[in-house]
């Protein structure tokens, strides 16, 4: 049985590497992965520019997953709405120079945003009309310390009273464990608006308190796997998996003691959870091309 197709559903994300981004794009690609999540930050911050960025992307071969992240986008009003809208066209224009399919989006953390969820549908409706046209798929996540948005059953919602074709949701493993949303509550939701799943894990059962989980959530996750939450990585997974879903899934790894050991030390951590997750997790049949079975 052959699980390769499985192993390449799972890629990297540059937030998990110290360096310069051909550097990291490299270490990615040696490690086994065939895609990227790549982080704005590394694309601007290229000591060459936007164009020497978008090449070195395009030349390490490695399909791009997505791209991240925009925050506090809707439920704004006058100056501040038009001042996203900028912002937003800004990071699809890099979206789509890169070939990313999808524009991550959080869940606005604001206190001058709306609480109003037709307002918040509003803007997201607005803004995957923007992404149409680039043919960009908005993943839209809820962030746990969302200001009204902190969980996805809430995501959902607002995805719904879109209703874009090109909106769906980007759902993360650490906040579906760090607010204890059922996994059961994943029935509810299209396979097919699911654009993006971040998996990761961390050291501690509990998280206590807003701040607790802000800071764990910025530097102290690790890879599938490698934290106490490896029987609920595996649940997500598999239900997901049973749900119908078949798209990417993103180590979405922040944290503070990656950034200082080598490159290839960290890529071969996640490939060892991407060997996890890919083998022994989905254990999906996978015919072996050119491969026929004969009847008896």
């Amino acid at each position: 049985m052959d699980y390769s197709a499985n192993i390449k559903d799972f890629g990297m994300d540059t937030i998990s590497l110290a360096g310069p981004l051909e550097a990291k794009l490299r270490a990615v690609r040696e490690a086994g992965f065939t895609q990227i999540m790549l982080s704005a930050r590394d694309i601007v911050g290229h000591p060459e520019g936007l164009e020497a960025a978008v090449a070195a992307v395009r030349a390490s071969g490695l399909r791009v997953t997505g791209f991240q992240v925009l925050r506090d986008f809707e439920g704004l009003s006058g100056h501040l709405h038009d001042y996203k809208i900028d912002i937003a066209k800004s990071m699809l224009e890099m979206c789509s120079a890169l070939g990313a399919k999808v524009l991550l989006v959080c869940s606005s953390t604001s206190v001058h945003a709306t609480i109003d969820p037709e307002a918040q549908a509003r803007d997201l409706r607005k803004l995957a009309m923007l992404a149409i046209p680039k043919g960009i798929k908005v993943a839209y996540e809820g962030l746990s310390w969302g200001r009204t948005v902190n969980e996805f059953p809430q995501a959902w919602d607002i995805v719904c009273r879109a209703d874009m074709p090109n909106l769906g949701l980007g759902l993360d493993s650490f906040h579906m464990f760090a607010t204890k949303t059922p996994l059961e509550d994943l029935d509810m939701l299209d396979p097919d608006k699911i654009f993006l799943v971040q998996l990761a894990d961390f050291m501690w059962t509990e998280i206590k308190s807003v701040e607790e989980r802000i800071t764990t959530a910025r530097h102290f996750r690790v890879f599938p796997g490698e934290g106490v939450h490896s029987a609920d990585l595996a649940a997500l997974v598999s239900r997901l998996h049973a749900l119908g879903y078949r798209g990417d899934y993103s180590f979405e790894v922040f944290n503070d003691d990656y950034q200082q050991i080598p490159l290839p030390t960290v890529a071969q951590r996640a490939w060892r959870s991407a060997l996890w997750l890919g083998e022994d997790v989905l254990r999906r049949s996978v015919p072996l091309p050119n491969q026929i079975r004969l009847k008896r």
